[in-house]
């Protein structure tokens, strides 16, 4: 009994001292494995293949941003100056026009007619002055005409009978009876002489009258056909043909589309450097094309409700591409010989509403921040934070400061 009690005990130590043994070789398998580790985690320290570009100094012109509304140059109604019906359209919506060239056309027979009888009246009088029928002048003489000749054959004839009738009443060879009906058919031949002066005077201010109505009515037979007062294009049509028009009814809209004008507001801070003939680039929505104009006017005063400053550009349409209405973007050049440092816009990285670049220094990646302007293009300007020349990393990417680095071509 003892014996087996022993036995017990020994076989017991034995497990004890086996499990001793397994602990202190995992501890020691565990101890091997460290360095593998370590080494693994070196691997995380290679260096990062960057680009870099050299930030460089340039022309970077100041300009002024603002926006407006692109108007057109000259807006015009056209319509007829008399009335009638319209017989031809001659243009529609969006047809180019130059100035003169045929619009809309009404029906000329009755102004063709109205014509035709001033003409008749015209010659009606001046046949009365003894003036050719056909002919251009208006101008007579009364004393050539033949009413006043007539009256001055007659004056002349009572003149001499008054004479003749004195010279037998000095000799007592007639009554003193006769004598006095020639002194009366004197001063009724008088009379009648002054009346055909005055005719001959009415009928020239009638055939002034005449010619007039004439010239009227020519002008009407013109009037109704109608052209383009100005180059440009046909905003709108509102008549058709066989419709019968009021004397000014409108008949198109035109506009001018080229120039067109751009109408700014300019903030009171930056009115100062705005000047008539500075370079104005013109951007619109959907449009990647920059257009070119130039400030063409300003107005003499700050407008008090909003502080700014009414400014007009010009903006050239040859071809016709921009469009009266449109909504435009302007950058107004007020300091065209401006320099900047400059960086491509793929170096700066923003976070948190923060700038910043990567400089590589002693092969790491070192992170700096900036202080941006303005951008042109793809092309941003650096106020703070960057010198001229020094390196900065292009698409830096998840780029971290302290990141070993090394630069590619």
């Amino acid at each position: 009994m003892t014996s087996n009690h022993r036995d017990s005990r020994e076989f017991l130590a034995l497990a004890l001292l086996g499990a001793a043994l397994l602990a202190v070789s995992v501890v020691g398998c565990g101890k091997d494995t460290t360095p593998a580790r370590a080494g693994g985690g070196g691997k995380a320290q290679e260096q990062h293949p960057v680009r870099v570009v050299a930030a460089e100094v340039g022309p970077f012109p100041r300009t002024v941003i603002v926006t407006g509304t692109l108007a057109a140059d000259e807006e015009v109604v056209a319509g007829f100056k008399v009335a009638g019906r319209v017989s031809e359209i001659a243009v529609d919506l969006g047809s180019p026009v130059r100035k003169g060239q045929l619009l809309a056309r009404l029906d000329p027979t009755d102004f063709r007619l109205r014509v035709d009888q001033a003409e008749a009246a015209l010659r009606q009088v001046r046949a009365g002055l003894g003036l050719p029928r056909d002919g251009s002048g208006e101008s007579v003489d009364p004393e050539k005409t033949a009413l006043v000749r007539e009256a001055r054959a007659v004056l002349e004839e009572a003149r001499l009978s008054r004479d003749r009738t004195a010279q037998l009443s000095e000799k007592n060879l007639i009554a003193r009876s006769e004598v006095d009906a020639s002194q009366s058919k004197l001063l009724v031949a008088e009379r009648r002489y002054q009346a055909a002066l005055e005719e001959i005077r009415n009928r020239q201010e009638v055939l002034a009258e005449r010619s007039s109505g004439l010239a009227l009515a020519r002008q009407q037979l013109s009037d109704a056909v109608l052209s383009a007062p100005i180059d440009g294009a046909v905003r709108e049509r509102r008549a058709s043909v066989g419709e019968y028009l009021a004397a000014g009814a409108p008949v198109f809209g035109l506009v001018r589309i080229h120039p067109l004008r751009l109408r700014v507001a300019v903030p009171e801070r930056d009115a100062s450097s705005v000047r008539v003939g500075q370079a104005v680039r013109v951007l619109l929505e959907g449009d990647p094309a920059a257009h070119a104009g130039r400030v063409a006017r300003l107005s003499p005063s700050i407008q008090e409700q909003n502080r700014t400053l009414v400014v007009e550009a010009e903006v050239a349409n040859q071809g016709g591409k921009l469009r009266p209405g449109s909504f435009a973007r302007a950058e107004i050049v007020v300091d065209a010989d401006r320099t900047a440092v400059m960086l491509p816009a793929s170096t700066v990285v923003t976070f948190a509403g923060l700038e910043k670049v990567f400089v590589v220094k002693d092969g790491k990646a070192v992170e700096k921040r900036i202080r941006t302007g303005r951008r042109s293009g793809d092309r941003v300007e650096i106020l703070e934070g960057v010198a001229a020349g020094e390196p900065v990393v292009t698409e830096p990417g998840n780029l971290v400061g302290g990141t070993p680095v090394t630069v590619t071509r």
